[in-house]
């Protein structure tokens, strides 16, 4: 039986006839597989679906089916009325869209990230969802609408690339019970993972590099420090967009537990991604600095100068893993 709150979205959708499906800036793949796979849900019951975005997908999920489609502004330029709703995916608040004008609308709002404000006028949020592709999943069924490979594809894209290729802890049976039915649904797994991971162009592999190889190590060994501007990526011949996943890179080394990537946007302004291993805490370390998102991959905006940044994001880091750490610890006596 479906929950009480995907109840409420199902009659929703049943009683409205246009949408418009939001996510948050900068989309990711759980972003975009989530939209897409409401979207082809939606148009099978007949629904006319507008997807609105402020930023454009990143390169290597443009050959996704639909995601060319996707209409990138700043603003919702459809009209609302009481046949209309908007679908909001994977944002705490409104303003992470980064569209504005949505607020005119019968808001729905699906997330899965801690801390969300609950700002539709109807809310479903699940942390225990591994992605929010796991929830689409969930609506897909519950409209009874069948999963066609296309819309297969994005709910495994979504869960694929929210999971750090299955390598986070929200992970559940759950997660690969929907991959399953997925690849039922014809979904070729292999052929994701080359289109999402091995798509690169020349201007990514040197800005990897670059990158990379100014890579910084705390004092512990166990705290990777990463930075780009756009003059580094300039020169590698790359562009900010080149540097999605990169942050993920530094966690294959066995010692390093975190990373933290520091992305300028203008002068003082960094966006900050953080991601870890196992129980340590790095969504509670973003929230501090104004931003959110899951145990293992979190993320926020910061202003300041950038060696007091880093420094400050060690010493939080450091401290989420001695956290962890002593979580984790058993006394000797108890061991015996």
């Amino acid at each position: 039986m479906p929950s009480p709150e995907l109840q409420r979205i199902v009659e929703a959708v049943r009683a409205k006839q246009r949408f418009v499906i939001a996510s948050h800036s900068r989309p990711d793949g759980d972003s975009i597989g989530s939209q897409m796979a409401a979207a082809y849900a939606l148009r099978a019951l007949g629904k006319q679906v507008t997807i609105v975005n402020a930023d454009p997908a990143p390169p290597p999920l443009m050959q996704f089916p639909g995601v060319t489609d996707i209409r990138i502004a700043n603003r919702v330029d459809v009209e609302p009325g009481d046949d209309a709703a908007v679908i909001v995916m994977e944002c705490g608040d409104l303003a992470r869209t980064g569209v504005e004008g949505l607020e005119r609308f019968f808001v729905i709002n699906i997330d899965h990230h801690p801390g969300n404000t609950s700002f539709g006028q109807l809310n479903w949020f699940d942390e225990t969802a591994a992605a929010c592709g796991e929830l689409v999943f969930d609506l897909v069924g519950a409209l009874e609408v069948r999963l066609s490979r296309e819309i297969a594809t994005h709910v495994y894209l979504a869960i694929l690339t929210d999971t750090g290729s299955f390598h986070y802890s929200s992970i559940s049976p759950r997660t690969f019970d929907i991959c399953r039915q997925a690849l039922e649904a014809g979904v070729d797994p292999v052929l994701v993972a080359r289109s999402v991971y091995d798509s690169n162009n020349m201007g990514r592999l040197k800005l990897f590099g670059a990158v990379l190889s100014a890579m910084q190590i705390d004092a512990t060994g166990r705290i990777a420090i990463v930075y780009v501007d756009q003059e580094m990526a300039r020169r590698a011949g790359g562009t900010y967009e080149d540097t999605e996943g990169l942050v993920n890179l530094p966690l294959t080394v066995k010692e390093i537990q975190a990373v933290v990537f520091f992305k300028q946007s203008e002068g003082d302004e960094y966006r900050v991604s953080v991601r870890s291993k196992g129980d340590i805490d790095v969504g509670s370390v973003a929230k501090e600095f104004g931003g959110g998102g899951h145990r293992n991959a979190a993320g926020c905006t910061v202003t300041g100068p950038i060696d007091a940044l880093q420094k400050a994001f060690i010493e939080k880091i450091a401290g989420a893993i001695g956290v962890a750490e002593l979580q984790n610890y058993t006394p000797a006596e108890m061991r015996k």
